[in-house]
């Protein structure tokens, strides 16, 4: 890829201060984005990079620092004026509304129209078409549902929404964190793109390859302070990574516990209608059984399964010899269950920190209809200091925390649980190298003591470098088993296709 083809400077931030209630979360950050410049943000989940991006996009007034566009001051007023400063920002979660067109997502609030105040159906389809196009999904109908719209489908959409204000700084946040390897491909040649035609981007992702790939230089914040700048072309993944965390990572993934041969988890024959068939494997007693496939594969589809949300067909899920049919005799037999939907399904984001730590513990908690607050402080504080909660105060509702230590959240309320058996799925998604390192190292202490963990992942390395043993998902079924030895990422990818693999051509 052609980079620094223009040096114009589109966006200098300087000394940005940001305090909320007496408490300092941006120190003096510093952040300039040229014309057809790709910035990455890099830094720890609570570095500050959420809050310095919302600075920009009117959302938060700074409480001091300057913001300089095209070299003129000037004073955000709102996510509108934003907007109109031509600065737009694609957040991790969606902002699309599913039962609306894609033409009416678009240009929410700024319809156009004709005299006498009638939407001007045919411009604005006209429209939409154009910066659908540009973003390589011309082949979508501006009167198509959000809602029938693929995931990778969305992403675009957002930026084409984003086009729409003739943007000149794009910001992107997470966008590839929910698309497989190939959309994500797309992706970066489409930013490519953009860069070429000048936009000034910022690039905000966990995924040191990505950088690699498309960005010209890092910016780097670390505990809400600005670390540094460097061009990509002069640092290594281990430089970016030192920068971001502080210290060095030499060994990601710890050395394996020894498993025991004593089956904990049996799935015979499991079926679920239009999502699973004949599902065979057993978890061993401190056995890290990773799971992989594609998009759609039917790996989510088991973890739920495994934890009785879905109607079994046919076969069982036992454990320790006891059928599985429902969450409360999974949680009964010692099944914990970690969800890739941590904000749908694994969060009650208006409750606090502390009330969502203690959720699946009340029932054991409560004696005699008590609650003793002094055990439940215990508790929560053990979670927060454990996992490296990066928290003001337990009252905090979780839905502000970043989503880094939203995760850690859903992984403590479960742990204090002590289950035998512990469902991740997607553990690590959008989380940050140092924190995948603590839980890397939770997951070996959890199987030094005899948990076993059915570790679900769409990231090769994490499975290549933390399982015992891993089956791969294809359409609803186990399409192939090897060992940590035999596992390469071409024989995972080949069985996750569909295929199968010779033993007499290895």
């Amino acid at each position: 890829m052609e980079r620094g083809i223009y040096v114009t400077q589109l966006l200098n931030m300087k000394n940005i201060v940001k305090d909320f209630s007496g408490i300092t979360v941006l120190k003096g950050i510093n952040l300039t984005v040229d014309k057809g410049e790709i910035v990455a943000l890099l830094g720890e989940n609570g570095a500050g990079k959420s809050t310095l991006m919302k600075i920009i996009a009117g959302v938060h007034p700074p409480s001091s620092g300057e913001i300089y566009l095209h070299g003129e001051k000037v004073t955000i007023e709102g996510p509108k004026h934003s907007q109109e400063l031509k600065i737009s920002i694609i957040h991790q979660e969606f902002n699309l509304i599913p039962d609306m067109t894609i033409a009416e997502n678009i240009y929410l609030g700024r319809e156009m129209t004709k005299a006498a105040g009638v939407i001007d159906w045919r411009k604005m389809y006209q429209d939409t078409k154009g910066v659908l196009e540009k973003v390589g999904v011309g082949y979508l109908k501006p009167d198509a549902l959000i809602a029938d719209c693929s995931v990778a489908e969305r992403q675009l959409i957002e930026i084409a929404k984003a086009l729409s204000f003739d943007s000149e700084v794009l910001i992107m946040d997470e966008p590839t964190a929910t698309l497989n390897d190939e959309e994500t491909n797309r992706l970066l040649e489409l930013m490519d793109s953009l860069r070429n035609s000048g936009l000034g981007i910022i690039f905000i992702t966990h995924r040191l390859d990505e950088v690699v790939a498309v960005a010209d230089r890092i910016a780097v914040l670390r505990d809400g302070e600005y670390i540094g700048s460097e061009q990509v072309a002069n640092v290594t993944k281990d430089d970016m990574v030192t920068m971001m965390v502080g210290r060095d990572i030499e060994d990601l993934f710890p050395t394996p516990s020894q498993n025991t041969d004593e089956v904990i988890l049996e799935v015979e024959n499991l079926a679920v209608k239009n999502r699973l068939h004949n599902v065979n494997f057993t978890l061993k007693k401190g056995e890290i059984l990773g799971v992989a496939g594609l998009l759609g594969s039917g790996k989510a589809d088991l973890s739920k399964a495994l934890f009785g949300l879905y109607h079994i067909d046919k076969g069982h899920v036992k454990m320790n010899n006891k059928i599985i049919k429902n969450p409360k005799q999974a949680i009964d037999a010692g099944i914990s269950l970690v969800t890739d939907d941590r904000k749908g399904e694994g969060l009650v984001l208006e409750l606090s920190v502390y009330e969502n730590l203690l959720l699946p513990f009340y029932r054991k908690l409560s004696k005699v209809g008590i609650l003793k607050k002094a055990k439940m402080d215990q508790i929560v504080d053990k979670w927060i200091k454990d996992l490296h909660i990066k928290v003001h105060h337990p009252d905090v509702e979780v839905g502000t925390l970043s989503g880094g230590n939203q995760q850690k959240v859903v992984l403590g309320k479960w742990l204090q649980m002590n289950p035998d058996v512990l469902i991740l799925n997607e553990p690590t998604r959008g989380i940050d190298i140092g924190a995948k390192t603590e839980i890397y190292k939770i997951m070996k202490e959890l199987t030094d003591n005899g948990i076993s963990i059915l570790l679900i992942s769409s990231e090769m390395p994490e499975l290549l470098g933390m399982a015992h043993r891993i089956i791969v998902m294809h359409e609803g079924t186990v399409n192939g088993e090897m060992t940590a030895k035999e596992a390469t990422q071409e024989k995972i990818f080949t069985f996750a296709s569909g295929g199968e693999i010779n033993d007499g051509n290895e």
